[in-house]
């Protein structure tokens, strides 16, 4: 209300209380003094009720404003709280993944003996050439030629060491070979990649019986892998050359979806000499 206004409504309160008062005061004439009280009041009661309603209106108006400013101010503190929980919420869940990778490598190298060893995979390129991934292996390092796996099977070998960081090549790099040998047809021959989710077996005889299913595992011949680690399964077996099959082999890890995997500790393997034959040499 403006300061104007203000002032002209004080002054007609006024007027209104000193024509109450006079109303009030005793006449001689009973009628007169009737008659003046029943006007002052008809002029001056809606003026009051007014004045009333407008400084209702007013502190009404003052409360919602304070509820508003209490209702934004508790929002946005449920909305804090709300996302620092859900920041928790992740924390959790990654330590929680972190524990059950734990938990089934534990598990995976009791049940086979193996002194395995969790590594985080900080870079993971299965699509390019170079078929490569990454990982900390924190103060302990790796070593050259060190065997990487998960629990479902072999992932590949470290190629380079540098500190805390280890870069490996991936089983189904073109430039990879593993030594393999075919579970039922017990039938050695040397798996290289071919792409991004195969690799092929060469040297198995057209007259080796191979079936679609049959598992391949590490034969222990190229100094690198030990024997019996799961490497893939077969996905068909098509006429390669005059002599041998062409196996096609799907590895047993889902090479596009490392997060965590292991390195295999242990005595370093035997330094690997050139084999005999040429061609036939594991690299």
């Amino acid at each position: 209300m403006k300061p104007r206004h203000a002032r002209l409504l004080a002054v007609v309160l006024l007027v209104g209380q000193l024509v109450l008062l006079a109303a009030r005061t005793p006449a001689r004439s009973g009628d007169a003094s009737s008659l003046l009280g029943a006007l002052a009041l008809r002029a001056v009661a809606p003026l009051a009720s007014a004045v009333h309603s407008t400084g209702q209106a007013f502190a009404g108006a003052g409360r919602a404003a304070r509820t508003r400013a209490e209702l934004a101010e508790e929002n946005r503190r449920l909305r804090a709280e709300l996302l620092e929980l859900r920041r928790e919420r992740l924390r959790l869940d990654g330590l929680e993944l972190e524990s059950e990778a734990l938990s089934r490598g534990i598990g995976f190298a009791h049940k086979s003996a193996l002194d395995l060893r969790a590594v985080e995979v900080v870079y993971l390129d299965p699509g390019s050439w170079l078929r490569a991934l990454v990982v900390r292996a924190g103060a302990r390092g790796a070593r050259l030629d060190q065997v990487v796996l998960t629990e479902d099977g072999i992932v590949g070998r470290v190629i380079e060491a540098q500190g805390e960081w280890a870069k490996v090549q991936l089983v189904t790099d073109r430039a990879a070979a593993v030594g393999v040998v075919l579970e039922h047809a017990r039938r050695q021959g040397i798996a290289r990649g071919t792409g991004p989710d195969e690799l092929e077996i060469d040297y198995i005889p057209r007259q080796t019986e191979v079936a679609v299913g049959d598992r391949v595992l590490t034969a222990g011949i190229d100094g690198v892998y030990p024997r019996g680690l799961p490497v893939g399964v077969v996905i068909a077996v098509e006429p390669g050359s005059e002599m041998f099959h062409r196996v096609r082999v799907r590895p047993m890890v889902e090479l596009s979806q490392l997060a965590t995997v292991y390195l295999l500790d242990g005595v370093a393997p035997p330094p690997r000499e050139p084999a005999p034959g040429g061609d036939h040499a594991v690299r």
